[in-house]
């Protein structure tokens, strides 16, 4: 690449960073651990299916695939899964516990053994979604795994019983569900696994109960460990309606350690876990969240060290990893170039694994030596697969919304090392509304990102109203307003970024998965903001979705998205884009995964069917995948939603960017 710099309107530059390019480096390492002193962790492969496999890291730094295809170390339990597995180290080597995607079983494999493959531990039902498995814990004095069993017990979504089990590592419970121990009844509509103290006697987990999400209010449960393996009476010993209680450890010292939200902030608490009168102590009192929301099982933002001291994942917005000493409530945070750590961590010793990206790197395997604070790169290494300079620059911005309120955002421009626009033309801008939507945007590369930024097209992420990561206060903004208060804040960023001249007017689009597919459709029904938008796996029919149709998680998530369906019925009908698909006027993409159970395509179909019924058709495409569920996983149906989502702005913004297959609109 020479010097020159040429001028090509926005829309029209090559890049390097094709769909193939975005699709295979979607996903990132997870859901790390020690076997032994190595660590280990989960890592998607796109191009085999969207499966995940179990990664380790030998003694010599090299990475070993542990599970080869069909193998997907996964959980489906309450659909968006968990921590999947488990593992420790007997005489004879090392021993790990896993689920497979597949079938749901809990599986053991012992790796150094070369004629060893996976032996199902779980038995196969077929009743419903069947038996599945979550946030193991091997626990070899018994011979047990100790984890969470999620039950169906007939054919409707919440047709389904949760509670902690204990099943036999010899195998005994692989055809005989009567082997698995029900160590607590179903009184709890959902749990977490337990935490097993350090002296063995004590056992501590989180529940919580419909209506209530986990991030509105948990209870952390202890119960004593009786001298049978089983669990006595559980006793409640903090959290509540009120208060959400993300994670639950035991402290080296036999103390119980929790985050709560008492504070309006997610911060870190110590307490005995007895029945003493002895309030919580509050270790670290910050406006930082040391805790998040719990969609998946087995999340850890903190990790108690033999030293005492214990490792964080914490920040406002975004977020740091350090060293906290609980009794003088100090934080030293790791030093290193990442801006976001995921909430999945592991100690050994003075050791901590956790897994870390920035806006210049895609997610890592990062290890910090607690001791000196050194933090390296130890698995997942990011290597650029094109020329950095194609990458985006973002900027962490703030705007004033309605009544004045603050949103947070992260605006990348347009940008390519070899190309500006016209000095008198505005690029267009997509504004990207996040999941959840009790969830948040995090400031990190991402190259489906830059796949439309490299081309000059920009994007602006808006962590709206709701999101986590700025208090309590600002994610109950929420409540009773979805549909409003995000749609709102949506429309305010880019009106903002057109008012100040950053983005053209005329050329503003939305789009959004799951939650954020609900928010651009209802951005397309209630503004004339945007010029297009593309709707993935969304939410369009409150009335149908939240009765039957989606899963026993999200079931009565509505009634406090919305408000109290007994309350206030027509709300639903009102806030649904489905019910006014009639005021749809810009041309739109919608993509749908066909095995998708908590949007189903029945929400697309019925707003597509309201559509025809216009006397004027709207310009539209409608791509299904099967094989998918809710978010793609395949290379294949990556690529081709990027490509048909860039040809839509093409079509609508009057782009000409080479190489794209062109997308049918519907006329």
């Amino acid at each position: 690449m020479g010097d020159t710099v040429q001028t090509l309107a926005y829309g029209s530059w090559p890049s390097p960073i094709d769909a193939a390019l975005a699709a295979a480096h979607d996903g990132h390492p997870d859901y790390v651990g020690f076997v032994g002193d190595e660590a280990w962790w989960t890592e998607p492969r796109p191009a085999e299916g969207g499966r995940r496999t179990l990664v380790r890291r030998l003694a010599d730094g090299t990475e070993e695939s542990v599970l080869p295809a069909p193998w997907n170390v996964r959980s489906r339990v309450m659909e968006y899964g968990g921590q999947p597995w488990a593992g420790t180290v007997r005489e004879d080597g090392p021993l790990v516990v896993f689920v497979n995607f597949a079938d749901q079983r809990l599986y053991a494999y012992e790796p150094a053994d070369p004629g060893s493959a996976p032996r199902p531990l779980t038995p196969v039902s077929s009743v419903g979604g069947g038996l599945r498995w979550v946030d193991p814990q091997v626990r070899l004095e018994p011979g047990e795994v100790w984890c969470v069993l999620e039950e169906f017990t007939g054919e409707g979504p919440s047709d389904v019983r949760r509670l902690v089990a204990a099943v036999p590592l010899d195998g005994s419970a692989a055809e005989d569900r009567g082997a698995v121990r029900e160590l607590t009844d179903d009184r709890h509509r959902f749990v977490t696994g337990p935490r097993i103290s350090p002296d063995g006697r004590r056992a501590a987990w989180l529940a919580w109960d419909h209506p209530r999400m986990p991030w509105d209010g948990t209870e952390l449960l202890v119960a004593e460990v009786t001298p049978d393996g089983a669990l006595g009476e559980p006793r409640t010993v903090a959290g509540g309606p009120d208060e959400a209680i993300a994670q639950a450890d035991w402290g080296r010292d036999g103390s119980l350690l929790y985050s709560g939200d008492r504070t309006g902030w997610w911060n870190l608490y110590r307490t005995s876990g007895d029945d003493d009168g002895e309030p919580p102590f509050l270790l670290c009192t910050r406006e930082q969240e040391f805790g998040g929301p719990l969609w998946t099982v087995g999340r850890r933002w903190f990790a108690p060290l033999d030293s005492g001291l214990i490792a964080v994942v914490h920040g406002r917005g975004a977020t740091a990893l350090g060293i906290l000493d609980p009794e003088s409530g100090e934080v030293v945070d790791a030093a290193g170039p990442w801006s976001e750590y995921e909430p999945t961590l592991a100690v050994d010793g003075s050791r901590v694994v956790t897994v870390a990206a920035s806006p210049r790197s895609a997610y890592e395997v990062v290890e910090l030596d607690a001791r000196t604070g050194r933090a390296r790169v130890v698995g997942a290494r990011h290597d650029d697969p094109v020329d950095p300079a194609y990458y985006p620059e973002p900027q962490i911005r703030t705007f004033t919304g309605p009544a004045g309120r603050e949103i947070h955002a992260h605006i990348y421009p347009p940008h390519h090392p070899g190309h500006v626009a016209p000095g008198d033309v505005l690029p267009p801008y997509v504004v990207w509304a996040h999941g959840g939507p009790t969830g948040r945007a995090p400031l990190v590369l991402d190259l489906q990102i830059a796949y439309f930024t490299s081309r000059g097209i920009g994007v602006a992420e808006v962590n709206y109203g709701g999101s986590t990561g700025y208090g309590r206060e600002y994610r109950n903004r929420l409540r009773e307003q979805w549909g409003v208060v995000d749609v709102e804040d949506c429309a305010a960023v880019a009106l903002a970024l057109a008012e100040e001249g950053t983005a053209d007017r005329d050329r503003l689009a939305v789009r959004g998965g799951s939650a954020g597919g609900w928010t651009a459709a209802a951005s397309l029904v209630g503004t004339d903001v945007y010029a297009c938008g593309t709707i993935l796996y969304p939410v369009l029919d409150l009335v149908g979705w939240g009765v039957g149709e989606t899963h026993d998680f999200e079931s009565q998530y509505l009634e406090s998205l919305i408000g109290p369906r007994a309350e206030v019925p027509a709300r639903y009908a009102e806030r649904s884009p489905t019910e006014h698909a009639d005021k749809v006027t810009a041309p739109f993409l919608l993509l749908q995964g066909l095995d998708d159970v908590i949007c189903p395509p029945a929400q697309c179909e019925r707003f597509l069917a309201r559509l025809e019924d216009r006397a004027r058709p709207v310009p539209h495409a409608y791509i299904t995948f099967e094989g998918e569920g809710h978010g793609f996983r395949r290379t294949d149906t990556m690529v081709r939603a990027l490509e048909a989502e860039l040809s839509l702005y093409a079509q609508v913004f009057g782009l000409n960017p080479p190489g794209v297959p062109a997308l049918e609109l519907v006329k």
